[in-house]
């Protein structure tokens, strides 16, 4: 999970102090420590990676015996007790970056692994082939993920969803971070532009998503959510906007930001319905592209609340990840299928086996 934005609520942040308080409160498995795992499903989430990280992954799951599962199997565990069984792991990748076709699809194949993939589907572009994969020789997976087209292409979800390897699932349509206050708290600048690309808050008022890019300096930045929290959208004064804009190219760059901004907030009924929108439309266009079920979700930065969650049964969704607080960070029988955790995939080093290497051995 990244870390959210400036604005969000505390228990919607990632960061050091919530880690440490979240190991504090027990949160965190045994096996970190160096205990057994007991009868649970550790499932491990990924972004970008490289061969030379994701390679030690696959080795070391293969080379101590455990065998990696999909959503279906974490969803039967959770609601039917039904244990995939010890050293039964999930690998989970956000997002669906470049890398993921470059170099992770065919690892999981070279290591007869598999593991799941939460897409964007407003975010992917078309492609009318596949790119070139660390099977035809090196590939520089760290540049692709940081082009401007950073996920896999359409011609690539499809290969890798009909390639056996690879579940492919929600991560909503469009990722959204959106602004839910009129204060005015910054303007874009160095700061901003350092900021992941996924944390960009939605600027368009109707219409396909248009998000906030770093050129735009002087725009300002109010406080941001992800679009599936509780917070209701601000959509901020275009031309208020605009002159704060005008005014940071003037000054070579101060803004001389005024404290709010003129602008209307959306209806509740509206926030409903948009939160409905990311997860059907996201389902739906995934199902008939691919021609494979989709009815699990993995939420953006792990954020949730009861209007996500009545959509998600109303729509009929089996399980979603969302690490907010309460729960420990894996998947057990009896857990609640909208509120699942995981863990960094860093923490795999962790699992029992030769090579070990638990939170006390690290020091």
């Amino acid at each position: 999970m990244r870390h959210a934005a400036t604005g969000a609520p505390f228990d919607e942040r990632g960061g050091r102090l919530r880690g440490v308080i979240d190991f504090a409160a027990g949160r965190y498995p045994g096996f970190l420590v160096g205990l057994r795992p007991g009868r649970i499903l550790p499932v491990f989430h990924f972004h970008e990676t490289t061969a030379g990280a994701f390679e030690p992954v696959c080795r070391y799951l293969v080379e101590n015996g455990y065998r990696t599962v999909v959503s279906d199997d974490a969803a039967r565990f959770v609601r039917e007790g039904v244990y995939p069984g010890d050293r039964s792991v999930m690998l989970a990748f956000d997002d669906a970056w470049a890398s993921l076709w470059l170099v992770v699809e065919p690892l999981l194949r070279r290591y007869d692994l598999c593991a799941v993939a939460y897409a964007i589907p407003g975010r992917l572009a078309e492609a009318d082939a596949v790119r070139p994969t660390i099977e035809a020789g090196a590939v520089d997976a760290a540049d692709a993920d940081r082009a401007a087209q950073p996920f896999v292409t359409w011609a690539e979800l499809r290969a890798l969803a009909a390639s056996g390897r690879v579940d492919v699932q929600s991560h909503t349509w469009s990722h959204s971070m959106v602004f839910t206050g009129d204060r005015v708290v910054g303007a874009v600048g160095p700061a901003f532009a350092a900021e992941p690309r996924l944390n960009h808050p939605r600027i368009d008022v109707a219409g396909p998503p248009e998000f906030l890019e770093a050129e735009r300096v002087g725009y300002p930045l109010f406080p941001r959510r992800s679009r599936m929290s509780e917070g209701r959208r601000f959509f901020p004064d275009p031309d208020a906007c605009a002159r704060a804009e005008a005014l940071a190219s003037g000054s070579k760059g101060s803004a001389g930001l005024v404290a709010r901004v003129a602008g209307r907030w959306e209806s509740e009924a509206d926030q409903d319905a948009e939160i409905q929108r990311e997860l059907a439309d996201a389902r739906d266009l995934l199902q008939t592209r691919l021609r494979t079920p989709v009815r699990h979700v993995c939420l953006p930065w792990g954020v949730s609340g009861p209007r996500t969650r009545r959509a998600l049964e109303r729509l009929g969704f089996v399980s979603a990840f969302a690490n907010r607080w309460g729960g420990r960070f894996a998947v057990a029988a009896g857990d609640d299928p909208f509120s699942l955790k995981r863990l960094n995939g860093r923490h795999i080093f962790a699992l029992p086996g030769r090579g070990r290497r638990t939170l006390v051995s690290r020091g």
